[in-house]
């Protein structure tokens, strides 16, 4: 099976990109370094020449519009016609308001819309989410940590469920992916720190509105009949020694 990525070099993309090699497929990471250009879709067309699916693992880009990125993957497509896309997206995006969700609705809607068949692969954070909370959010000596209820799946199980789902017929939206238990954001963080002997002091916020609300409140696990990985945070933390 001849399987295109888009987004490729990314967290999620690069690991469905060795799964689906290791598997035997023919592999397309659609990326800059390869001359395609994603944002204006420069490239695509010839590159999807002949694909049986796309794995569509692309970011979100652009402060004034996110959602013109994922268009500009879609128009690609479209013109390639492939027979079956499958997108990445994130476990209750629907659901809350905030940039990153809102642009994730917009790319499953705008898939769904296209009139190609399509598979949406929702997933929740990774558990590489809590180190870069940690980098981003830290003040000298003081990482915030946002009170988040959240259920960390393994990159590489989100991997492999993309490339599962490729594999499949269209699906529509398929059943979330999660990780195998829930998880408190701050412990998280304090975790990784013990274990990359990082120093510094977290220290839980509250976020504000209604995304806040929903991560306290467990707006962002999955549903109950979602597929659940194998790796645990905990096993996760214990690798990186």
């Amino acid at each position: 099976m001849r399987i295109a990525v888009a987004g490729g070099t990314g967290r999620a993309g690069a690991q469905a990109v060795s799964v689906a090699r290791e598997r035997g497929h023919d592999v397309v990471v659609l990326s800059r370094s390869a001359g395609i250009d994603l944002t204006t879709g420069d490239g695509a067309a010839a590159a999807l020449d002949g694909a049986d699916v796309v794995i569509d693992a692309s970011g979100v880009r652009g402060k004034g519009d996110p959602a013109a990125f994922h268009t500009a993957v879609l128009q690609a497509l479209v013109a390639s016609r492939p027979p079956h896309i499958v997108v990445l997206s994130i476990v209750n995006c629907d659901r809350i308001d905030y940039p990153l969700y809102r642009a994730k609705a917009a790319q499953e809607q705008a898939a769904a819309s296209s009139g190609i068949p399509f598979t949406i692969a929702r997933a929740t954070q990774f558990h590489e989410f809590a180190p870069q909370v940690w980098e981003f959010a830290g003040v000298g000596p003081v990482h915030i940590a946002p009170k988040m209820r959240t259920q960390p799946v393994a990159a590489r199980e989100v991997g492999e469920r993309l490339v599962d789902l490729a594999e499949s017929e269209p699906a529509g939206r398929a059943a979330d992916l999660a990780g195998p238990r829930e998880e408190w954001l701050p412990d998280m963080m304090r975790a990784y720190a013990a274990a990359s002997r990082r120093r510094g002091v977290v220290v839980p916020l509250a976020l504000p509105g209604a995304f806040g609300r929903a991560a306290r409140g467990g707006g962002l696990l999955p549903s109950p009949d979602a597929v659940l990985g194998r790796q645990t945070f905990a096993q996760w933390i214990a690798a990186l020694g």
